[in-house]
């Protein structure tokens, strides 16, 4: 890929992760203040994050929901969409997975219902 191409991308994912940011759902605001500015763990986590590859033959970028680059988790809250996407998910979640990366996926409803729950989960994923 181009230099001229590869900056075009990055733009395009800037653009895109500035308005997950902005239409946040209430799971993904409840998850963002617990774990922001360090709070959780003393660990870093960014909000809807572009993972670039090229694992498929392209250039190309997935949003990472939430992720913890010191521990290479991404954390992805999972909606209604999702249940329509399993096949896609799982597609998505392998190709992270070859790039060195754990995923752990949470309904909104866990983070609603039980966010000290998925914490202890999220945790638990440093260690494993």
């Amino acid at each position: 890929m181009s230099l001229n191409n590869k900056k075009k991308l990055v733009e395009i994912a800037k653009v895109v992760c500035r308005g997950l940011r902005k239409n946040s759902t209430k799971a993904e605001r409840i998850f963002w203040e617990k774990v922001r500015n360090r709070k959780f763990c003393g660990k870093k986590f960014y909000r809807q994050y572009p993972i670039f590859h090229d694992i498929t033959g392209k250039e190309t970028f997935f949003i990472a929901d939430f992720f913890c680059f010191e521990e290479k988790v991404i954390v992805e809250l999972d909606g209604k969409y999702h249940q329509y996407r399993l096949k896609e998910d799982e597609k998505r979640t392998k190709i992270l997975n070859h790039l060195g990366l754990k995923v752990i996926r949470f309904t909104n409803d866990e983070i609603i219902n039980d966010t000290d729950k998925v914490l202890l989960k999220v945790k638990e994923s440093f260690y494993t």
